[in-house]
């Protein structure tokens, strides 16, 4: 049976802590800035979690 490739589009986007957590970039940051407040801009610009009902597949598409 042949190995399972990684999703290489997926694998640029999403970055795994060493507790294996996994970390992604928030949307709504790369255009229309001036009308979001810079308290929503630095909460936007943090990583964040991928969500627990994603977290499976996201996993299986990275070979984790």
């Amino acid at each position: 049976m042949p190995k399972m490739k990684t999703h290489r589009g997926l694998a640029k986007r999403i970055k795994v802590t060493g507790s294996g957590r996994l970390k992604r970039r928030n949307a709504n940051l790369s255009h229309i800035l001036e009308k979001k407040s810079p308290k929503r801009k630095r909460r936007l610009a943090r990583m964040s979690d991928v969500d627990k009902t994603n977290e499976k597949s996201v996993r299986r598409k990275l070979g984790i």
